[in-house]
């Protein structure tokens, strides 16, 4: 029997349990909780047309009296749009406009799924109760139970004698205990009275009362807490509050107490301003640890950072980023938002920019503080860009305009200005592009003028006009199989390529150094038409590249084999090269042989290498090789090699050469256990330089990470620097699904972290040299 009647009952909000993010499983384990249904969810009539409006009843037996009662048994089943109610018996009392359900009653919407003993809806008053409730969220790992599930006119939700958990039944290793929980829909938060955490059934943690959001809609109160241990800081407590000032404005503040050190307090504010078409979006943070007591003398320890970005109209583009510290060790002792201790440069910018279709102008300040040592970058105070582009000018000719007016400041003579640079740099370039290769020719001047007469260097001239002409011709030709190797079938690409390359010369040794370092020679860099960063220094060259790639891709268009080899052939010796190192001219026909290749191997068997090697005298001169077995995503064994020799350290002058070796491992044992482990041998040194090692065991509902750290860190004091190892043992212990979905992290200096999921991709990321793919040790 089919019934068609009007239902209005309320929606199930869907449970979140910290801020600003819903419940999730962590990202290492995830556990499928299927719910222990009584009976099968009904499923809508194949001939029923759904309206969200209307009903649809069902049952084995029905008895009804038009205005008063009708009594449904046996199989009953209601459905209206997306939910479904099943019981052994329902009565719909049409005078009172109510609908009482039991015996094995199921209620299922997009959101969740309950189970009670019976079900009570006023539809009047759009009201409803289920008693003795069980419930699981959809999609999450979240459940629970509720003696008393109420949906009230208002479409809130309380639940008494309510408990929640993210582990499997029957016995959950945690669960969440609460008097009363209310969900308040409208403002999309709940409150919870009588908290109690228990963990293997014990209670561990108690709050009278806590409020929740219930939506990515973002609520003020304090993030759960964290502790930590590390030799340095001693015992750490940290309690963080969020502060949700308005939809376009936050604050978290983290006040951290540490026991070797005092209390160390971080303030993170962020906002967005602007329209939906033109938004800015920024942060501030400041952070302060007043009269450090690890340090002999005390100091105060700070920080501020500021950064901003977004746009003003259709052709406005804004860009800030300031940091500073209280000194040159900030990074390495303490567990900052902003950096990390490797880092030991500040970039400290400000850009505009106007954006047109054939044109752009870009103004720029800049400051680059380098903690540890005395002499510091020059600022850019200010630089003008105007980039103007005119394709298909003239006949397939096209035109391109560089320009920049650039002043810089001095900061360690402390002038106000120690050079101005105006360079103009108009090309023109006749591109010939098509299936089988391409051809294009161009044609540059590049016209320089300083202006010196701030500089404190003697050697400068006060005023310098530069003019040099550029040349260029560069093409490839695109050659392509099919072919087979071992029993395999390939497309096979041969790429050669070649450029020539002609720059003028003048004498540019009255030219100060302002923003200007020699580039890495490798394949790419072979085909530059620069040796050098920034203008100060712009090479004569008379040259000519050559290369040749060679790509294999399988039957699934997937690239399996690259390798490129190149070199430059010289006709005449660069002058300003020689001017630059400080060297006499010598005779060099050639650069170095640049190779690079990446190959899979064998199945889960991947190599990845460079090699540059001098021909002149049948040297290397860099060498980086890495060979890895990755057989899933979070399954790794590397073994990678890196050579690098004459590297001149830049604090104290010393040329030495670089030569290590590493090994690398991510491993799950089993579904629930993950082991990872760094290790790192200078062989020129002839010592350690990183041991890292990780072990984590991760179920649905809790983790638990210990790891160990040695590694080499970089302390500075009176513009000098010095290496000293620091090893320690930390210990994370997680509860997924109480946290939110925060990242774990884990910082050399303190060894704290924060809770959150965590996995063996997680934990690569945390040694001195972090995994990036493919080679590449560190930079």
């Amino acid at each position: 029997m089919q019934i068609r009647y009007f239902l209005a009952m309320s929606l199930f909000p869907t449970l979140v349990l910290a801020d600003n993010t819903t419940a999730a499983p962590s990202s290492g384990s995830i556990c499928i909780i299927e719910p222990n249904l009584p009976r099968q969810i009904p499923t809508s009539p194949s001939s029923a047309i759904q309206d969200p409006s209307e009903i649809t009843i069902t049952s084995n037996d029905s008895q009804a009296q038009l205005g008063q009662k009708a009594i449904f048994n046996g199989d009953v089943s209601f459905i209206q749009g997306a939910r479904r109610i099943a019981a052994d018996e329902a009565i719909v009392d049409q005078q009172q406009q109510s609908l009482s359900a039991n015996g094995n009653l199921v209620f299922s919407d997009d959101s969740f799924i309950v189970t009670a003993d019976s079900l009570v809806a006023q539809m009047r008053s759009n009201t409803a109760t289920l008693q003795r409730t069980n419930y699981w969220l959809k999609g999450q790992q979240a459940h629970g139970t509720a003696g008393t599930l109420e949906i009230t006119k208002e479409n809130n939700l309380i639940l008494s004698q309510a408990t929640i958990t993210t582990c499997p039944d029957p016995k959950p290793d945690w669960v969440l205990e609460a008097n009363k929980i209310k969900i308040n829909s409208s403002e999309e938060w709940g409150e919870i009275w009588g908290a109690k955490l228990k963990i293997a059934d014990i209670p561990v943690f108690y709050l009278p009362y806590m409020t929740i959001p219930v939506s990515n809609k973002r609520k003020s109160g304090f993030l759960f807490p964290s502790f930590s241990s590390s030799t340095r800081n001693g015992l750490e407590f940290t309690v963080p509050y969020y502060w949700n000032i308005a939809p376009e404005y936050d604050l978290t503040v983290t006040p951290s107490y540490m026991s070797n050190r005092g209390l160390y307090t971080k303030s993170e504010f962020r906002y967005l301003t602007g329209s939906d078409s033109s938004p800015q979006t920024g942060q501030l943070n400041l952070e302060y640890l007043g009269n450090d007591q690890y340090e002999t003398n005390n100091s105060d320890r700070y920080l501020y950072h500021w950064q901003q970005q977004g746009s003003i109209g259709q052709n406005w583009r804004m860009m800030a980023n300031y940091t500073d510290v209280s000194d040159d060790n900030y990074f390495n002792d303490l567990r900052s938002d902003i950096s990390t201790s490797t880092n030991n440069q500040l970039i400290r910018v400000g850009e505009a920019s106007y954006l047109e279709e054939n044109w752009d102008l870009t103004t720029t300040v800049q400051d680059i503080k380098v903690l540890g040592e005395s002499d510091q970058p020059y600022q850019v105070m200010p630089q003008l860009d105007f980039n103007y582009r005119a394709p298909d000018v003239l006949t397939g000719l096209d035109f391109d305009l560089f320009s920049e007016a650039t002043q810089f400041k001095d900061q360690n003579s402390g002038n106000y200005s120690s050079a101005t640079r105006v360079h103009l740099e108009p090309s023109l370039s006749y591109p010939i592009q098509g299936p089988a290769g391409s051809l294009t020719t161009e044609v540059k001047l590049l016209q320089t003028n300083y202006s010196q007469q701030d500089n404190t260097d003697s050697a400068l001239s006060d005023s310098v006009s530069r003019t040099l002409p550029e040349a260029r011709v560069s093409g490839q030709i695109n050659f392509e199989r099919y072919t087979s190797y071992f029993n395999q079938n390939y497309r096979q690409t041969l790429t050669p390529q070649f450029q020539y390359l002609y720059v003028g010369y003048q004498d540019q040794s009255d030219i100060g150094l302002y923003d200007t370092a020699e580039l890495q020679n490798d394949y790419y860099g072979l085909f530059r038409d620069r040796r050098y960063s920034g203008l100060d220094r712009i090479a004569d060259a008379n040259q000519m590249t050559v290369g040749v790639t060679t790509k294999l891709f399988n039957t699934q268009n997937r690239e399996i084999f690259k390798f490129s080899l190149g070199q430059i052939m010289y006709f005449q010796d660069s002058q300003v090269i020689s001017e630059y190192s400080n060297t006499t001219n010598t005779t060099t026909s050639s650069s170095t042989l640049a190779s690079d290749i990446s190959a899979q191997l064998y199945n889960d068997w991947f190599i990845n290498g460079s090699v540059q090697y001098n021909t002149q005298n049948n040297s290397n001169t860099k060498n980086e090789v890495s060979l890895d077995y990755r057989p899933a995503p979070n399954k790794l064994l590397q073994v990678s090699y890196r050579y690098v020799p004459n590297l001149v350290n830049t604090n104290t002058g010393v040329t030495s050469d670089i030569s290590q070796t590493g090994f690398r491992a991510a491993w799950p044992i089993t579904d629930s256990i993950s082991l990872v482990g760094n290790w790192y041998y200078d062989l020129s040194e002839k010592q350690t330089v990183e041991t890292y090692t990780g072990f984590q065991y991760d179920t649905c509902c809790w983790a638990v990470r210990v790891t160990y750290h040695d590694r080499i860190k970089t302390s500075y004091s009176n513009d000098t620097s010095s290496a000293y190892f620091q090893s320690g043992v930390y210990l994370n212990f997680i509860i997924n699904g109480l946290g939110g979905s925060t990242t774990s992290s884990s910082s050399s200096s303190s060894g704290s972290s924060t809770s959150g999921s965590l996995e063996a991709s997680s934990m690569l990321k945390n040694g001195l040299f972090n995994y990036r793919s493919p080679i590449y040790l560190n930079n």
